[in-house]
């Protein structure tokens, strides 16, 4: 097939590409500054394409001649960021309605059983743009995916940090909601699986083997990394104040931070298991506690063909990584 991957500069994109060109597909990426895609190991083996979402013509221009679209875009900053999403899914689906695009494929987070006024700002923009896709004349496959794994990953480098800089980790008592977190070779695999058999217009939930609280989680982290770090209950800490002390530990935004500590109130765990049978019939999960020792491998050309997908790649931005000398 011949396939656009937006987002391809993004953690999940650059590693799927790869991925793809060993599938055989002829791969087309999109970005604002397409000379910014040199940096990455496949950037000779796709074609390039300017595209800017809040630009419609620049839409319409991209998703030319193509069979399928990831579409792997998300907003996570301040300011009107859910209009913009909203805009710019509805300018996708008019753009691939055009084209005739065969299916779209979306890359979406776990949605926690909560009346929407609960969910994050971050997370009701995923809601919105899936049913927007999903509402659309063209064939959509949404992936709500937990926590990914891998190393680059928002979620696992927050856990990093925050794991390697305190020596005692201090949890609000509000923190013991449930998590499936799941490695990113297999959001990968089952993203590229995607493209098999006829189009499907559905979400599928995404989520590993195994079901944890997100203190026993960062227990198993730690146990991976080589670190003792005892846990010790934080009776008195609002969602707001945590979240500000994280992101001066971590050193990542605070509109990200302020996104990811909000979805530790809900349990974040799969409703189903049906993606198994749909895009993954018999082919095992890679288990957490190996998906963890890998991501923590350091540079392991994580988005060339021949490299481990689990760990990082050169191309990462600089907050990627260890931050033990």
């Amino acid at each position: 097939m011949r396939v656009l991957v937006t987002g391809a500069t993004g953690y999940v994109g650059s590693r799927l590409v790869p991925s793809l060109l060993s599938a055989g597909h002829d791969v087309v990426v999109s970005a604002r500054d397409t000379g910014g895609l040199d940096r990455f190991a496949w950037a000779d083996r796709v074609e390039r394409r300017h595209l800017d979402v809040e630009d419609t013509v620049s839409v319409h221009l991209a998703v030319r001649d193509l069979d399928a679209v990831f579409y792997l875009v998300h907003s996570m900053g301040a300011g009107e960021f859910l209009k913009r999403d909203r805009d710019a899914a509805e300018s996708l689906v008019a753009a691939c309605d055009y084209a005739g695009t065969g299916r779209i494929v979306y890359l979406s987070g776990l949605v926690p059983d909560v009346p929407a006024e609960d969910l994050s700002d971050h997370l009701r923009s995923r809601l919105e743009v899936e049913e927007i896709l999903l509402a659309g004349p063209t064939p959509t496959t949404v992936l709500r995916a937990s926590m990914v794994i891998g190393g680059g990953s928002m979620s696992f480098e927050v856990m990093r940090r925050m794991t390697e800089r305190l020596p005692v980790l201090t949890l609000p008592i509000w923190m013991t909601s449930r998590i499936q977190p799941i490695a990113v070779e297999d959001v990968v695999r089952l993203l590229t699986a995607a493209l098999d058999g006829e189009p499907r217009n559905r979400s599928y939930d995404v989520g590993g083997d195994e079901v944890l609280t997100y203190a026993e989680l960062l227990s198993r982290f730690a146990t991976a990394a080589g670190l003792e770090r005892p846990q010790v209950p934080l009776l008195f800490a609002p969602v707001g104040v945590v979240g500000e002390g994280v992101a001066l530990l971590t050193g990542i935004p605070r509109s990200t931070i302020r996104a990811l500590v909000k979805s530790l109130t809900h349990d974040m765990v799969c409703r189903d298991d049906d993606v198994r049978q749909a895009l993954s019939p018999g082919v095992p999960y890679l288990p957490l506690d190996q998906a963890l020792s890998r991501s923590l491998a350091g540079d392991t050309a994580a988005t060339s063909a021949d490299g481990d997908v689990q760990g990082e790649a050169a191309s990462d931005p600089d907050w990627v990584g260890t931050t033990i000398s």
